[in-house]
């Protein structure tokens, strides 16, 4: 075998360590204690590895392993390490891990690449405690300023700006994490399915074709508080009235659409929030997952059209806040073919599949040609400590993108 169970298990073991939850699963969100012990870890054992090191402003972590034409353009391989709150220790860190395992294989074996390859380890993906979801790749993208940086914030009011300065990263300096598309060959990505096909068909891996389009934003809906008890029901400006109508509804918007198009609302906070005061305001968010980038605008469309309704000629008022649009993504087809040839080369059996979950892959496409494998996932459980890929598993995806790797990359 060209990687080793028993390191990759090891590492994925020792990430999990750096964790804030007391509850069973894994909370490490992006420049906190936990970050920079994970962060820690990993640039130890890229250490031991004949790799340059180094940081992004966006705080990702890179390891280059040079290529035998320094000058040709870099393929890079990874994932993030940041996790949701209370999530698993597999989403993310399985393709963090893949990156380290397969240039410790290709030193293992002494392979020389022509095409420079970098390792990529990113944070702030699930945007957890800033919001700011799959962050390390739109900035390689450039869809990060440093007015976005100011803007968002914890729940502790600390922006991502002074996050990033007290961690000793230069915010001002976000546009640099930029990389140009002549310059980045390939992105390859592997990831736990978090969803029950491949277990429940018997699949060693996924190979996605397809990954969805994603828009999600922050509806903020502004009545006014009234005393519950004296103010009549034809004279109050209630926010929650409004917008409980419309979260009613929002489930039945992507049914026409009979595409497999979802829309969640994931949030809802009202204030002032007593039991006597009219609500004055409702804040909630909105979900929209499609590969069809028509149905995402149908079903927005229908969203405002409702709020538009039932705010006119009211005291009530709206407004949207736009958090993440993504298009829907075609993966590359000489890359998915890579991958097929290498699983059958090795005997591992594959479905071809759509992602619903969004991935620093679909954003990396603005960047460089893409790739993303998946694994199965236990139950397909995941985003809770229940989360679980089998390691013998986890290492036939790192096998196959190694193999395709060695293909990419012309090894020697």
């Amino acid at each position: 075998m060209n990687t080793k169970v028993d390191r990759i298990k090891k590492d994925i073991e020792e990430l999990a360590k750096f964790n804030s939850s007391n509850d069973g699963g894994l909370t490490r969100f992006s420049l906190t204690e936990e970050d920079r012990m994970a962060r820690k870890y990993l640039k130890e054992q890229l250490e031991k590895l004949d790799v340059k090191i180094y940081e992004d402003n966006a705080g990702t972590i890179f390891a280059r392993r040079e290529g035998t034409d320094p000058d040709a353009p870099v393929i890079m391989i990874g994932s993030h390490f940041d996790s949701v709150k209370n999530g698993g220790n597999f989403d993310g860190p399985a393709g963090v891990i893949m990156a380290l395992e397969i240039f410790r294989a290709l030193e293992d074996n002494k392979v020389k690449t022509r095409y420079p390859l970098e390792f990529v380890a990113m944070i702030e993906e699930e945007g957890g405690r800033f919001g700011s979801g799959v962050f390390g790749s739109r900035a390689m993208a450039g869809l990060v300023d440093f007015e976005q940086l100011e803007r968002n914030k914890d729940k502790d009011g600390i922006s991502m700006a002074q996050a990033f300065r007290d961690f000793g990263f230069e915010p001002e300096k976000i546009a640099e994490a930029k990389r140009n598309r002549e310059d980045v060959k390939a992105f390859i990505e592997l990831h736990i399915e978090q969803g029950p096909i491949l277990e429940n068909e018997g699949k060693d891996l996924g190979i996605v074709d397809f990954i969805v389009g994603i828009n999600e934003f922050k509806v903020q809906v502004n009545g006014r508080p009234d005393h519950a008890g004296t103010t009549p029901m034809d004279m109050r400006a209630d926010a929650l009235g409004v917008a409980s109508k419309v979260v009613a509804e929002i489930d039945s918007y992507p049914v026409p659409e009979n595409n497999g198009t979802v829309a969640t609302v994931g949030v809802l906070e009202i204030k002032p929030g007593a039991a006597n005061i009219v609500p004055a305001q409702a804040i909630f968010t909105v979900d929209i997952r499609s590969k069809d980038e028509a149905s995402i605008s149908n079903v927005k469309k229908k969203i405002l059209d409702k709020l538009d309704a039932l705010t006119k000629d009211t005291d009530v008022t709206y407004t949207v806040t736009e958090m993440l649009d993504v298009k829907p993504v075609k993966m590359n087809e000489e890359m998915v073919e890579l991958f097929r040839e290498s699983a059958e080369g090795k005997g591992f059996s594959y479905r071809h599949m759509l992602s619903g979950a969004g991935h620093d892959a679909m954003v990396m496409a603005a960047v460089t040609e893409v790739g993303l494998i998946f694994v199965p996932s236990k139950d397909g459980r995941s985003h809770c400590k229940e989360e679980w890929t089998d390691y013998d598993q986890l290492q036939k995806g790192i096998e196959l993108i190694y193999d395709t790797i060695l293909k990419l990359g012309e090894a020697k």
